[in-house]
């Protein structure tokens, strides 16, 4: 990939995904369908200032959706769970007040 912060669409931000990055210091994007786990332990590197340990990536399928007759799909999509190195500070997505 050519860019970091085109790698990384946007971080996903649930109840799941919160937990997970209080218990297990894990982080979740959505990142570029086209990007590789090198690419995204790259761009967390670079934008983050952190170590990366591992990457695991899912292809969101995508959802069969109605508008009364008309059929049709949601797109999908790319999401990566990011482990981080122990001892790594915490990320944090929203700054300020």
């Amino acid at each position: 990939m050519r860019d970091e912060y085109s790698t990384i669409i946007k971080p996903i931000i649930t109840e799941k995904s919160t937990a997970l990055k209080e218990e297990k210091n894990l982080l979740c994007f959505q990142v570029d369908p086209r990007a590789t786990k090198i690419d995204i332990k790259r761009a967390v590197e670079s934008i983050f200032k952190v170590k990366v340990d591992k990457v695991n990536i899912i292809n969101v399928k995508p959802k069969p959706k109605r508008l009364g007759r008309f059929e049709g799909k949601r797109s999908g999509w790319k999401k990566a769970y990011v482990t981080l190195k122990k001892g790594e500070k915490r990320v944090e997505y929203f700054e300020g007040g």
